[in-house]
């Protein structure tokens, strides 16, 4: 487009919309209308977005003079706390939400403003959208991030909007993002042979905070390839030494996003009451941290922790007894502490330096025995081959448990 702006420059490959599957059709035939044409118009639509939400966009403007609910809102990453909080604290199932991939060329559109950070707070300065370059220079560098936080400002930057006035034309969709391959289903028999020529269909579960790998163990215990902090499950474990050093790994992650655990750690490892074979339960209930991500407050908030010791020392190999006596603590007394349910990474693995082959079989004996849900996570270093997942590996003759 003569004088517009080249996205391709500063690595844009498309930007995104966050929807209900079921707003598809009418997306494809009038385009994505901003809120105010919506509602201006009558236009049926399922809404995905809380009131409070869309009250707050109402009360910011754009340097136009123009409310936010003026603008229909793409995001440069959808992978974000509007995301997560849409899908975890919403009532649409993860199977119901769709992202549309958007051309990049849409920032060429007359009117369009690039917020550079979540478009309600007064903290993202808006720029128009010939200077892009400006604009990335502020949260670029957020958008590959995993997760998030307030007390870096990363959460509001990785919410970068681009916002374009009254409506997204429909020839601008080119993607169609879905959790799953059976949402993907779903939404093409939705549309039927309305699916727009050259729109793709593309289950992403990353995207979508799901796992990339699930496999049912046996009912109540599934081994997931995907990001534990992210899982609704009432305790998280947190694999650590007892000379109170969270540096690498789930710990480092944990003592980034919840700095209360990691207070609480290193006060057990001072007091010298954190030691192999006896794993710490902190009942963090109805804890709310300011630099945890606002989305994850209420489904991860009041989340408990599970401290369980695989080495004395950080720069040990992780011990292999130590961690079976630790599994046998908690299968004693995981009921009489009140536990519900269960999500444990893959210990002893990763910067432990223990193998899956060895301690999947190990720590999935003790676990197949429990009364509740348990997601056991496999280690991210590594693709653990899908032999090693299968129920007849893991717990075939009660492999491993109690050896």
């Amino acid at each position: 487009m003569p004088g517009g702006f080249d996205p391709d420059r500063f690595r844009i490959t498309q930007l995104y919309y966050i929807t209900h599957s079921r707003n598809i059709p009418s997306i494809l035939e009038r385009g994505i209308l901003s809120h105010e044409i919506v509602e201006r118009e009558g236009v049926p639509h399922e809404t995905v977005y809380a009131p409070g939400i869309v009250r707050i966009r109402g009360e910011r403007q754009t340097p136009d003079g123009r409310t936010l609910l003026s603008y229909a809102n793409l995001y440069f990453q959808p992978r974000n706390p509007m995301l997560f909080r849409v899908l975890f604290q919403g009532a649409p199932l993860v199977e119901d939400i769709a992202i549309l991939g958007v051309d990049k060329s849409v920032v060429n559109l007359p009117g369009v403003f690039i917020a550079a950070g979540n478009a309600v707070y007064t903290l993202s300065e808006m720029y128009a959208a010939g200077k892009l370059k400006e604009a990335l220079s502020e949260f670029e560098n957020d958008l590959a991030l995993e997760y998030w936080s307030d007390k870096d400002g990363s959460k509001r930057r990785i919410m970068a909007e681009c916002l374009v006035q009254d409506r997204v034309p429909p020839e601008y969709v080119k993607s169609i993002f879905v959790a799953n391959p059976s949402a993907g289903e779903k939404v093409r028999a939705l549309l039927g042979d309305h699916l727009g020529p050259g729109v793709d269909i593309v289950p992403e579960p990353h995207m979508f905070f799901q796992p990339a790998r699930r496999s049912e163990v046996t009912s109540n215990l599934s081994v997931i390839d995907g990001d534990m902090f992210f899982s609704r499950m009432q305790t998280l474990t947190i694999s650590v030494n007892c000379v109170g050093v969270m540096g690498k790994g789930l710990a480092s992650r944990a003592k980034y996003q919840f700095p209360d655990v990691y207070v609480r750690y290193q006060d057990l490892c001072r007091n010298k009451s954190l030691r192999l074979g006896k794993p710490y339960l902190y009942k963090r209930e109805g804890f709310e941290v300011a630099d945890q991500p606002d989305s994850l407050v209420g489904v991860n908030g009041g989340t408990w922790f599970l401290l369980f010791p695989t080495k004395d020392h950080w720069r040990e190999q992780a011990s292999v007894p130590g961690i079976r006596d630790g599994l046998e603590w908690f299968v004693k007394r995981y009921k009489e502490e009140g536990i519900a349910s269960l999500a444990m990474p893959a210990l002893g693995c990763g910067q432990g330096g223990l193998e899956w082959r060895d301690m999947g079989p190990l720590i999935c004996g003790y676990l197949s025995t429990l009364e509740i849900p348990v997601q056991l996570y496999l280690p991210a270093e590594k693709r653990i081959p899908d032999v090693q997942l299968a129920p007849e590996f893991l717990v075939g003759k009660r492999r491993g448990f109690f050896e």
